[in-house]
């Protein structure tokens, strides 16, 4: 392929590096000009991947943007940038999330203010980088480099258990990183000439069909243990309950969505038959996750924890989609992971609203919020409704085209079976959710100090209404979104020729009997 280079996608990646320097560079600044300096820095590429969205042509299939250059020419490896629509809405959720969390963190942060906003602006680049990434040097590259800045967040500027819960994060993800590595390197000097461009590797993947197994579980496992997958999840409630409020806040809407991105970029293109293949395991790892990730959630006393596990379940719905090999299936994946980015990001700032003011998590520490806090705990109980997947808001679209999916499924049968038990979760997620709001914000004040508690202030509103015009949007106008993505899922699967696929794995599944 030709050398070629739009800029504009490099730019967006890149911006939030012009934040990092002056806020390097700035003698005597104050922390007021800090946070401004982030959240400026962060609204401009807010505001070029808005100027990416209105230059993206929702007909084209193919790669749209790019920036193509030689890097490595000796070992084929080049800076190669581009997007299409499985990932246009990951870049949007993006710099919306990132923009967000910087401006929840104000007054949460107090300490080594100049550090904790340049690791955020870094960690912004990391991301922005895995997700228009298109040659697998370099988007490993940026995978590992997402791991920097959130290791010194959470050790740095979380609760009492942060080093353990830093260094778990840390060796959790990195070791699962290790396994896509030889993966990425064994496929990359299989070709002639040497290349590690995604396109290319995915018109020679004939040349690994013999090893796609092997190679398959190589970059499941890495995504599997982000997501995470059960039983790859042990790492993310510490990550999460030790992280500040913003970092939970990332890490539920931004970092957990590359693992299912990783799945729909990586695994369905480059290895179809193992996928084919695999599919009934993975949606059976992801049922179970659904409805584990639910019961440990309603058995939690922390509220932070509580929303960790629902994270589990709720992505465990994103997996299953991905694995249905369905349109709808794949579009319900992407748009519910969109969707958890909101959802779940916004209930992570709720939680740290009422633990700045409290300093406690514990469920049993409150009760009758919504008396001295009304405003709060409306806006609360739509996002709590939202995350539920109650008609009208985002969560129900996503959920209800996801199990479209596993209906359709011709992957793993008897389709029905796989998608009764899916459907449990919605339903445990009524329960522990309302559980939660119930003990929360309804009922007498019972502890003294929340007669305290000042309602939501004017900068938490702003972010809270942002999170749900998304919530109301995606809800009642999902089309717009949809249509980003549909012709992008339909290539991938004509590309992939999935019904003949899913015939010679059952003829597989007779000889084997």
């Amino acid at each position: 392929m030709e050398s070629e280079f739009n800029g504009l996608l490099t730019l967006l990646t890149f911006f939030p590096l012009v934040g990092v320097l002056i806020l390097l560079l700035w003698r005597g600044v104050s922390d007021t000009q800090i946070k401004w300096t982030a959240i400026i820095t962060s609204a401009i590429t807010l505001v070029l991947s808005v100027v990416v969205l209105a230059s993206f042509r929702s007909g084209d299939p193919g790669l749209q943007m790019v920036d193509h250059v030689a890097w490595i020419p000796s070992w084929g490896i080049s800076y190669y940038m581009g997007v299409d629509g499985i990932s246009i809405l990951m870049v949007l959720l993006t710099t919306i999330i990132s923009l967000l969390a910087i401006i929840s963190s104000w007054s949460a942060i107090e300490t080594q203010v100049k550090q904790y906003y340049i690791f955020m602006l870094l960690l912004q680049v990391g991301m922005m980088g895995v997700f228009l990434a298109q040659d697998m040097f370099l988007f490993y590259v940026f995978w590992e480099f997402t791991l920097i800045p959130m290791y010194f967040l959470i050790g740095i500027w979380g609760g009492g258990r942060r080093v353990y819960a830093a260094i778990k994060f840390f060796l959790y993800t990195m070791a699962g990183s290790l396994l896509m590595l030889l993966a990425i390197l064994y496929m990359g000097l299989q070709t002639d000439p040497i290349t590690f461009a995604i396109p290319d590797l995915i018109a020679q993947r004939e040349m690994f069909a013999g090893v796609q197994n092997l190679l398959f579980i190589g970059f499941f496992v890495a995504f599997a243990i982000k997501v995470p997958i059960f039983p790859f999840h042990s790492w993310l409630p510490d990550a999460h309950t030790e992280a500040p409020t913003a970092g939970s806040v990332i890490l539920a809407g931004i970092l957990l969505k590359m693992g299912t991105y990783g799945l729909i970029r990586f695994n369905l293109p480059l290895f179809p038959e193992a996928s084919a293949q695999f599919a009934p395991a993975i949606a059976v790892l992801a049922i179970i996750g659904i409805i584990y990730g639910a019961i440990v959630a309603f058995a939690q006393q922390d509220v932070k924890k509580l929303v960790a596990y629902s994270s589990i379940s709720h992505l465990g719905f994103v997996v299953l989609g991905i694995f249905t090999l369905t349109e709808a299936g794949i579009q319900g994946g992407i748009l519910q992971g969109f969707n958890h980015g909101i959802s779940s990001g916004a209930l992570f700032f709720i939680v740290g609203i009422l633990y700045e003011q409290r300093h406690t998590r514990e469920i049993k520490e409150y009760g009758g919020v919504w008396k001295v806090m009304p405003v709060f705990s409306v806006l609360t109980l739509i996002i709590v409704l939202s995350s539920m997947g109650l008609p009208g808001l985002n969560g129900f679209v996503g959920e209800f085209t996801i199990l479209l999916g596993s209906m359709g499924a011709m992957t793993f049968a008897p389709a029905w079976i796989y998608t009764a038990f899916a459907v449990t979760g919605v339903i445990l997620a009524a329960v522990y959710l309302l559980w939660m709001f119930q003990r929360v914000f309804l009922g007498p004040v019972t502890v003294e100090a929340n007669n305290k508690l000042r309602d939501i202030n004017r900068r938490d509103l702003f972010v809270m209404c942002v999170f749900l015009l998304f919530v109301f949007w995606v809800g009642l106008a999902p089309s717009g979104y949809f249509n980003l993505m549909d012709t992008s899922v339909t290539t991938l699967l004509t590309d992939m020729n999935v019904p003949e696929l899913a015939q010679r794995v059952a003829s597989f599944a007779l000889l084997g009997q």
